[in-house]
């Protein structure tokens, strides 16, 4: 027991979040009507913590190359009675680094925004 819970907590503080500008407007915008966004964000965060390209069919890998993966998650708001948000991040596998790159509610918007994914990609070379 003591081995498991030292090596979470030692993968913990090895993790970090970065948000995109655009994610940071979206995301205030939307947590105007979601209030529970933010609670929800952050538990969705400590999945990835453990897991972080996801499992299950709540999770879609949009791009891989070995340094990063871009991941496609479906995050259940609780404002919106479990209904779906889109949240699009990056997974650097190197520096264990997570950015947030698109957050959106499929209500509102069908599809991802294919163009600032690919914009974040050509900034990485």
């Amino acid at each position: 027991m003591y081995f498991t819970v030292r090596k979470k907590r030692l993968f913990e503080n090895m993790s970090r979040f970065k948000q995109l500008q655009e994610f940071q407007k979206e995301f205030s915008k939307l947590v105007r009507k979601y209030p529970s966004l933010p609670e929800d964000l952050k538990k969705l965060e400590r999945l990835i913590t453990l897991h972080p390209v996801g499992f299950g069919t709540n999770f879609a890998t949009m791009h891989q190359t070995p340094e990063v993966k871009i991941i496609k998650a479906r995050l259940a708001c609780k404002s919106l009675r479990n209904r779906s948000v889109r949240v699009i991040y990056a997974y650097h596998e190197e520096t264990i680094t997570f950015v947030h790159i698109e957050i959106y509610f499929k209500g509102n918007k069908e599809n991802e925004d294919r163009g600032r994914v690919e914009r974040y990609l050509e900034g990485l070379e």
